[in-house]
């Protein structure tokens, strides 16, 4: 079942997520329905906290992006209690992210391109890595939703300056994207 994306403002993107037990309710139909909710909405990852739960969960797709990353390739990967343990500052990179909780905004975040990482699998077998380049990235945005943090809390004061109106349009609900959210209540 394809999920609302919950769109800046809600509060739910500010809280830091819980980590999880293998009993969370229903956790495979939930794991499902964020594969098909990121499918839905054209995106590469979706943390939890993205569509009203603020558990420690994050599915990551960059098989879609294979053909210019043939690294990538078949990479579709669920990240259960994900938490960075440290990150390597010798080289950091300036790339444009975007977010489906920002629909239309896009910045240049500066990011580290290697962190060690802990996290379980579906099957909670548990990970200990560094990880490296694009994929960095990705679970550095992605996991930043689990701790309440977004990318635009990453740019600098005078972007965030000029992003102001559009994130105040965003908690107004005055935004068009292609998939289905769920904005502020106002």
């Amino acid at each position: 079942m394809v999920l609302p994306i919950y769109i800046y403002g809600q509060p739910v993107l500010r809280k830091v997520a819980e980590d999880i037990t293998p009993e969370y309710p229903d956790l495979k139909k939930l794991i499902e329905d964020m594969w098909e909710t990121l499918a839905e909405s054209d995106g590469i990852g979706l943390a939890a906290p993205q569509i009203g739960k603020a558990i420690r969960l994050s599915v990551i797709d960059l098989d879609v992006l294979s053909e210019d990353l043939p690294e990538y390739k078949g990479f579709r990967q669920v990240f259960i209690n994900p938490h960075i343990v440290e990150y390597d500052e010798t080289n950091t990179d300036s790339s444009e992210e975007g977010c489906l909780s920002l629909p239309a905004i896009h910045e240049k975040v500066v990011r580290p391109t290697r962190i060690h990482v802990e996290w379980d699998d579906e099957e909670f077998k548990h990970h200990d890595e560094w990880i490296e380049g694009y994929l960095a990235r990705v679970m550095q945005h992605e996991f930043d939703h689990l701790d309440g943090k977004m990318f635009v809390d990453r740019i600098s004061p005078l972007r965030k300056q000029l992003v102001k109106s559009k994130l105040a349009a965003l908690i107004k609900g005055r935004y068009c994207c292609g998939y289905k959210t769920k904005p502020v209540k106002r």
